[in-house]
C-alpha cells in the first residue's frame, strides 16, 4: 500500500475536489474540503478492507458480528487519519492548500447514532477489534437523524433534528446489490409436502434493507473492518395512478412508511405507534443482518452445519435479541433443518452483553403487538419459550422461578430471558455488575446454567481518548516511558508510577493540565460565549441525564456551597467551576426538570456578585462525543456519583481517569475496579455500598427523617421550593425527594442518605487541591493505572473467553 506524504495528499485532495465538486482548492468551501478528505481516506480504507475480506474468506477465519442498535461514532476524519498514521501530513496538506486544519476537523458533524455509553462502547470496541486484527463487522441502522441536537431555551431543553448525513455521508459506501428484504405483519400459512412442513408468510409488508458500509481503520495495521448500517426503502414503486390524480401524499405512502424505520434513533415508545416502530427497527436490522451473514457463510462454506464454528454473534444489550428466533427461522424455514439442530447451532453462535440492572431497562414487548408485527417470529419465540419453560420446571420444580424465568408470560415477551435461553454466554460489564447479575437479577438462571455467566469489564479506545485528544500528555508519556509502546500495550502506562516523587514531572503535568484548561476556556468562549476561569477547579459531571446518575445530588451540594457563601462571603477561597453536560430523553419529564434546575442555579450564581471568582455553574449545551474530546483533557474532578448497584460500569469514568482527573464517586460499576487499582488515597469515595443500599430499602427508608435532622440539607431542599431569580420553583422535585411522586418512592436513588458523606468528600477534594504536589501525584497515579481500562484489553478478553478467535498480541 502506498505511503502518503504531504505532497501526495495535496494531489489526492485536489483531484477529489475537481472530480466530485468541479472546484479547485482556491474555490472549494470548507465543507467540500472536509468531504474531499473523507473520500480520500475512505478510498485507502476500502482497498485495505477488500484485501482483509479476501484473506478472511480464503483462510475461512471465524468472524465476529457485533450487533448494536447504537454506534456513537462521533467524528471520523481525525480518528481515521490518526489510525492510518497520516494525521500530521493531512494537517500540513490542508494548511498548504489554504485551509485551517482545525476548522476542517471541526466542521465535520458527529455521527451521533447512539444515545450514550452503550453506543460509545460499541464504537470503541470496533476500533479495538480492528487494531487487534480480528475479522469483525458491526451492524446497526443508518439513522437519518441521530440523537437530537440539544438547545437550551430559557433554561429548558429543546430537541432539534440532527441531520448528520449532510456531510457525514461521505464516509458511507452504499451497496444496493447486497440489499435484503424484511417482512412485517401479514399472516403465516403452513402446509406439508413430502413429509416437510413448509411456511409461507403471506400479505406481509416488505421493506428493503440497503447496506451502507463505513470503513473502520485499525491502528498500526493494514487490517480494516466495516460498520454496516442498514437503510430502509420501500419495495413498492410510487403509485403513478394516484400521483396523476393529484393524490401525491397517498401515492408515496408506502415509501414514507418504509423509510420511517431508519428516520430517527429511538422513537418515543410511550404510545402504541412508538412501540410498534421501535420493534420494527429492532427486527429490521436484525433480520437484514442475519440474512446477510447466513448468505455470505453459505457462499464461503457451502453448508450451514458449521455456522457456529465460523461465526459468533455478539448482541449489545437486549435490542438485537431477535437474532435468536430470526436465526432459527432461517435455519428451519429456509435451510430445512429440524428444530434440535437449528437450536444447537443457534445457541452456540450467540452471546449476550447485559448493560443494566434496572428492571425498566430489561425490554418487554406486549404479546399482541409482537404477534401482530412479527407473526412468524412470534411462533418461533413461543416454541422457544415453551421448551425453555419446560427445562426450568424440570430443574427447579418451583412455579415462582418458572414465572420469573419465563420468556412469554402475562401477555409479555421478555427479551433478557430470551437472550439467556438462546445464548452461549451472558456477560456483565464490570465486576460488581456481573456479581449482581449472578446473585440477584439473573440468580435463578445462573443457578441452572452457571457456566454461561461471565464478566468483561468495559474499556475505552485509549488511542482516541488519550493520545489523539490530549497531545501534550501523550508527548510526556512517550518521553517518560521511552516511546509509543503504550499505544498498542496500554499497560505500559504503569511505568509512570515510577515518577510519582519527581517534582519536575509533577510540575510538567500541572502545566499540561493548565494549558488544556486554557484551551477549553477559549473554546467555551468562542463557541458559547461563556467565560471560564482556568485557575478554578474544573469539576465535571457529563453523562446521560438519569435520576440514578444523581446529577441532582451534585446540584444540592452546589446549593449548599452557595448558601455557605451567603452566610460568609469568605467561605470559598479556591475558585470552583462546576461543568454539567447531559441530554434528557425527550419523554423523561423529571430529567428535563433537573436540566432546568441546573440552569436556574447557574443563572442565580452568575448574577450574584458574591460568587464572582469563587463559584460558577455552567451547563454545556448539546453534549456529544466531539465536545467530550475537548473537555476530558481539561477536567480535574470527575463526578461518578450514581447510587451504588445501579451503574453497570460507566466509561466516562475511565476517560477522565486516563486524562488525569481525580474521581469523586461511590463504589459502583467500574469505580470498584478503579478503587482496587488506586486505593483510598488516590480517589474520593463516599456513600453507601450496594449491599447497604439494598438493606436500607428492605428496612424501610424514610428520607423525611434525614431532612429533619440535617439543617444544611433541609435548607437546600427548601431552596427548591422557594425558587430562583428566574422565578422558577421546583416544588415537584422537593416533593419527589421527600414524599415520592407518580408511583415512584420517596428519594428512590437515596440522594439524601448519601448527602452528608458526599459533602464531606467534596470538602476533601478542595483541601487536597490546595496541595498541588499531592494533587498532581494522585493525578499521575490515575493515568499510570488506567491502562487496564483500555478497550484492547476488554476485546482480547471477549476474543479469548467468549468468541474463541485469535488476535494480535
Amino acid at each position: 500500500m502506498k505511503k502518503f506524504t504531504t505532497k501526495s495528499l495535496e494531489e489526492e485532495l485536489s483531484a477529489k475536489l475537481m472530480l466530485h465538486f468541479g472546484k479547485t482548492a482556491e474555490e472549494a468551501l470548507p465543507g467540500e474540503m472536509m468531504r474531499a478528505c473523507a473520500l480520500t481516506l475512505r478510498d485507502v480504507m476500502a482497498l485495505r478492507e477488500v484485501e482483509t475480506r479476501r484473506k478472511t474468506r480464503k483462510e475461512q477465519k471465524k468472524q465476529v458480528h457485533y450487533l448494536s442498535l447504537e454506534f456513537l461514532m462521533g467524528r471520523s476524519l481525525m480518528k481515521n487519519a490518526y489510525n492510518l498514521g497520516i494525521l500530521p501530513q493531512l494537517r500540513q496538506a490542508l494548511e498548504n492548500m489554504g485551509f485551517k486544519a482545525a476548522d476542517i476537523f471541526e466542521i465535520e458533524p458527529d455521527a451521533a447514532l447512539g444515545n450514550g455509553g452503550l453506543g460509545r462502547l460499541a464504537a470503541c470496541y470496533l476500533d479495538s477489534m480492528t487494531t487487534l486484527e480480528i475479522p469483525a463487522t458491526g451492524y446497526s441502522i443508518c439513522y437519518e437523524l441521530g440523537i437530537f441536537k440539544q438547545k437550551i431555551v430559557e433554561g429548558q431543553q429543546v430537541e432539534l433534528p440532527d441531520n448528520w448525513k449532510d456531510l457525514g455521508a461521505a464516509w458511507l459506501l452504499p451497496k444496493p446489490a447486497e440489499a435484503q428484504e424484511v417482512r412485517f405483519g401479514g399472516k403465516v400459512r403452513e402446509f406439508w409436502d413430502n413429509g416437510h412442513l413448509h411456511i409461507i408468510h403471506e400479505d406481509a409488508t416488505v421493506v428493503q434493507a440497503v447496506p451502507c458500509d463505513m470503513e473502520i481503520a485499525g491502528y498500526g495495521t493494514e487490517h480494516v473492518n466495516v460498520l454496516r448500517l442498514w437503510d430502509a426503502r420501500s419495495t413498492k414503486p410510487v403509485d403513478m395512478s394516484l400521483f396523476s390524480r393529484g393524490e401525491y401524499l397517498k401515492a408515496a405512502e408506502e415509501e414514507a412508511m418504509a423509510e420511517t424505520i431508519a428516520k430517527v434513533l429511538y422513537p418515543e415508545d410511550n404510545h402504541v405507534e412508538g412501540k410498534s416502530l421501535r420493534l420494527k427497527q429492532q427486527y429490521f436490522f436484525v433480520s437484514a443482518t442475519m440474512q446477510s451473514i447466513v448468505a455470505k457463510h453459505l457462499e464461503t462454506c457451502g453448508t450451514l452445519h458449521n455456522f457456529h464454528e465460523k461465526n459468533v454473534i455478539q448482541i449489545n444489550d437486549t435490542h438485537p435479541a431477535l437474532v435468536i428466533p430470526e436465526l432459527m427461522r432461517l435455519f428451519i424455514d429456509d435451510a430445512g433443518m429440524d428444530w434440535d439442530e437449528a437450536w444447537r447451532i443457534t445457541t452456540q453462535s450467540v452471546a449476550y452483553t447485559n448493560h443494566t440492572v434496572l428492571a425498566e431497562a430489561l425490554e418487554r414487548w406486549p404479546q399482541d403487538l409482537f404477534s401482530r408485527v412479527l407473526p412468524r417470529i412470534w411462533q418461533i419465540t413461543l416454541e422457544i419459550s415453551r421448551r425453555w419453560q419446560e427445562k426450568v420446571e424440570d430443574f427447579y420444580h418451583d412455579p415462582r422461578k418458572t414465572e420469573k424465568m419465563a420468556i412469554v408470560w402475562g401477555g409479555e415477551v421478555r427479551m433478557a430471558n430470551l437472550c439467556i435461553a438462546g445464548g452461549m454466554a451472558v456477560n456483565g460489564v464490570s465486576g460488581l455488575h456481573s456479581e449482581i447479575l449472578r446473585k440477584d437479577v439473573f440468580r435463578d438462571a445462573c443457578g441452572m446454567e452457571p457456566w454461561k455467566f461471565r464478566n468483561v469489564t468495559n474499556g475505552i479506545d485509549h488511542r482516541r481518548w488519550l493520545s489523539e485528544i490530549n497531545p501534550r500528555l501523550d508527548s510526556l508519556i512517550k518521553e517518560l516511558t521511552g516511546g509509543d509502546e503504550y499505544l498498542l500495550h496500554p499497560q505500559a502506562l504503569k511505568k509512570l508510577d515510577a515518577f510519582a516523587d519527581d517534582r519536575t514531572v509533577l510540575d510538567r503535568l500541572a502545566e499540561i493540565k493548565l494549558a488544556n484548561k486554557r484551551d477549553f476556556a477559549a473554546h467555551a468562549k468562542k463557541t458559547r460565549g461563556v467565560i471560564l476561569n482556568p485557575d478554578a477547579i474544573f469539576d465535571v459531571q457529563v453523562k446521560r441525564l438519569h435520576e440514578y446518575k444523581r446529577q441532582l445530588l451534585n446540584v444540592l451540594h452546589i446549593i449548599a456551597l452557595y448558601q455557605r457563601l451567603q452566610d460568609d462571603p469568605n467561605a470559598i477561597t479556591q475558585p470552583h467551576t462546576f461543568l454539567f453536560g447531559a441530554k434528557a430523553a425527550p419523554g423523561y419529564a423529571v430529567a428535563k426538570r433537573i436540566i432546568h434546575l441546573i440552569n436556574s442555579l447557574a443563572d442565580q450564581i452568575d448574577h450574584d456578585p458574591i460568587c464572582k471568582d469563587k463559584l460558577q455553574v455552567v451547563f454545556l449545551e448539546n453534549y456529544r462525543v466531539s465536545l467530550a474530546e475537548q473537555l476530558m483533557p481539561a477536567s480535574e474532578v470527575s463526578q461518578q456519583i450514581s447510587t451504588a448497584g445501579k451503574e453497570a460500569s460507566g466509561t466516562g469514568n475511565m476517560k477522565f481517569m486516563m486524562n488525569g482527573a481525580l474521581t469523586i464517586g461511590t463504589l459502583d460499576g467500574a469505580n470498584v475496579e478503579m478503587h482496587q487499582l488506586l486505593g483510598d488515597e488516590n480517589m474520593f469515595l463516599f456513600g453507601l455500598h450496594s449491599d447497604e443500599v439494598e438493606q436500607m430499602k428492605r428496612e424501610g427508608y424514610v428520607p423525611q427523617r434525614i431532612y429533619n435532622r440535617s439543617p444544611v440539607l433541609s435548607r437546600c431542599l427548601d431552596a427548591l421550593r422557594n425558587g430562583f431569580r428566574d422565578g422558577v420553583r421546583y416544588d415537584d422535585l422537593y416533593q419527589r425527594l421527600l414524599f415520592g411522586a407518580g408511583g415512584s418512592p420517596a428519594d428512590e436513588y437515596l440522594l439524601l442518605a448519601d448527602f452528608d458523606s458526599y459533602c464531606q468528600a467534596s470538602d476533601r477534594v478542595v483541601r487536597t487541591y490546595a496541595d498541588p504536589v499531592q494533587w498532581n501525584r494522585m493525578s499521575l497515579h490515575n493515568i499510570a493505572r488506567s491502562g487496564v481500562f483500555a478497550a484492547d484489553r476488554a476485546v482480547a478478553e471477549y476474543a479469548d473467553n467468549i468468541w474463541r478467535v485469535p488476535h494480535r498480541k
